[in-house]
């Protein structure tokens, strides 16, 4: 039994949308304030932030084709499209984080000095405002319309977020005590943390997913407590689940009472894959088979 989960992709298009006017916006306020304030540490955000077309791009793309239903090619749907758009936002972040701890590391090893102004840190409080506001709408929309590429792009603009705040730390430290100059470079190294941080966590989550690696546990016993409290099931076994775009496919099988119907047992079944359905979140689409139970047909049981 599959569920079809109508995702609003326009929803999750509009919201990513939003993010890139914003990133517009960032890029010329945090560009021009760290050229103008004298500030690496911002002009290395602002870099991060013209990343973020990238990614937003990316996005953009995985929510159109992930949104296809099934078709011949594809028989469980176009989710896993959502999958790669996370894992190529991840492989993003991490180039971005890659970059700009080498320049930091660089300036911090050669004491290039760098005295930021007033308008830097006005800047970088102005881009961590914004974007942490953006971050809460955006994962707010991702999770309702449970689309793994707009949580992912949510992580994004809270790691934007986290990294201005360390810019907003290394500046005003800066602005304030001269001769700690060395400390907007040590912010701009920061950032790369954070960044590196936020990229290998969606890419190692969307990597689990294209190997069809398990769920928590907790998912796990959720699906067994959900199938063990139907009526009519002795026990089950070959439990396996796979994950697409941030949805749940099960396969499971069930012990009856070897007497029943054909009718009885497909009634069964049906009343597990309902239940499954509707008491597990993110469970779209059940396989049940029916076997009878070891004690019926004096076999072992299946582990």
């Amino acid at each position: 039994m599959r569920r079809e989960l109508e995702r609003p992709a326009a929803e999750g298009q509009r919201v990513t949308w939003i993010g890139a006017a914003v990133n517009v916006v960032l890029i010329l306020i945090k560009g021009s304030a760290g050229w103008l304030g004298n500030s690496q540490a911002l002009i290395a955000d602002a870099v991060h932030s013209i990343s973020d077309f990238f990614t937003d791009a990316v996005v953009l793309w995985g929510l159109k084709a992930g949104s296809r239903s099934a078709d011949d090619d594809h028989h469980f749907g176009h989710a896993r499209f959502e999958t790669m758009a996370s894992a190529l936002v991840g492989v993003a972040l991490v180039a971005v984080a890659v970059g700009i701890g080498q320049d930091a590391a660089k300036n911090i090893y050669f004491h290039e000095e760098s005295h930021p102004g007033w308008l830097a840190v006005l800047a970088a409080g102005f881009s961590i405002l914004s974007k942490e506001l953006l971050y809460r709408y955006t994962v707010v929309v991702g999770r309702r319309i449970k689309s793994m590429a707009v949580v992912a792009n949510a992580w994004h603009h809270r790691s934007d977020a986290l990294s201005s705040v360390a810019v907003l730390a290394g500046v005003l430290a800066a602005r304030l005590h001269p001769e700690l100059h060395i400390l907007d470079a040590v912010a701009a190294l920061l950032v790369s943390v954070f960044v590196l941080k936020a990229g290998v966590d969606i890419l190692w989550g969307a990597l689990k997913e294209m190997t069809d690696a398990a769920p928590s546990a907790q998912v796990v016993d959720d699906l067994r407590s959900c199938v063990e409290g139907v009526q009519g099931v002795r026990g089950h076994h070959d439990l396996r689940v796979r994950s697409s775009g941030g949805l749940l496919m099960v396969q499971i099988h069930v012990q009856v009472e070897g007497r029943l119907s054909v009718a009885e047992g497909h009634r069964i079944a049906k009343a597990v894959e309902t239940c499954l359905l509707r008491d597990v979140e993110d469970v779209v689409d059940v396989i049940v088979h029916v076997d009878p139970s070891s004690e019926d047909d004096g076999s072992p049981p299946h582990g």
